[in-house]
């Protein structure tokens, strides 16, 4: 009976005490923006990150490859990534433009590599812009949260934006908006898979650095361990490689 009542006693014990949890998962977002990040197989939406390329993509798994951590990478639309990056630990999204704005909104894993703002015009276009003052008046295509969008639409620029990026080059050549701004090496790609061509870029601006941006609530030993881990994709020439790989 005396053995009976020390063993309860040590089970009481065990369920009372504080319980230490294993090492947190994380959760990292991007959306189909080729040839950074694309569904493999054509999807809107994806679960498992094998099914998940492009450049960025590539970047942050071989950056992964380098760490101990628990992740899981999943493809959707930017706005929901964004708002789970935003407000949830342990969350991050890429790749994403490092801005003053959002510099305190996240912590930050980077760079991974670069883009360049570009203005796309409909095909046969004679319009020229050599300022983008130039293109005052014109409604624009963009996509909420992404940071082209919220750049011209604080220095009020007309701006119809859409949850993501897709339907914007097919806009653009029925005549739904006078322009589309997109990044230079993105912008064919998107346009190629809405079956959309001879797009001209008339102006390009503003060469900016893409991120893994991750929710500040992360321990800082998360997006320490990310950052040496990007040192040795630099040292072991995988940066340069992958880089390569998808023409920059």
């Amino acid at each position: 009976m005396r053995n009976l009542s020390i063993f309860l006693s040590l089970i009481l014990a065990l369920a009372s005490a504080p319980q230490v949890s294993a090492s947190e998962k994380l959760y990292f977002y991007t959306e189909n923006f080729p040839p950074y990040n694309m569904s493999a197989t054509g999807r809107a939406f994806e679960h498992k990150g094998d099914s998940i390329d492009g450049l960025c993509t590539e970047m942050v798994k071989a950056i992964l490859s380098h760490t101990t951590l628990d992740y899981v990478i999943k493809l959707r639309n930017w706005d929901y990534g964004y708002n789970r990056a935003r407000n949830k630990k342990n969350h991050g999204i890429f790749c994403t433009t490092y801005t003053e704005k959002r510099a305190p909104m996240f912590k930050w894993v980077g760079p991974l590599t670069k883009n360049l703002w570009t203005i796309f015009a409909p095909a046969n276009t004679d319009l020229k812009i050599d300022r983008l003052e130039d293109a005052r008046g014109l409604l624009f295509g963009g996509y909420r949260n992404d940071v082209m969008t919220e750049y011209l639409l604080e220095r009020g620029y007309e701006v119809s934006a859409l949850d993501s990026d897709d339907l914007n080059p097919k806009r653009l050549e029925l005549g739904q908006v006078d322009l589309w701004i997109a990044d230079r090496l993105a912008g064919p790609y998107f346009a190629s898979q809405q079956d959309v061509e001879g797009l001209e870029p008339v102006y390009s601006f503003n060469d900016t650095e893409l991120y893994l941006a991750i929710n500040p609530a992360t321990p800082d030993s998360v997006v320490d361990e990310l950052n040496a881990a990007l040192n040795k994709v630099h040292e072991t020439g995988m940066y340069d490689a992958i880089e390569t790989k998808y023409g920059l």
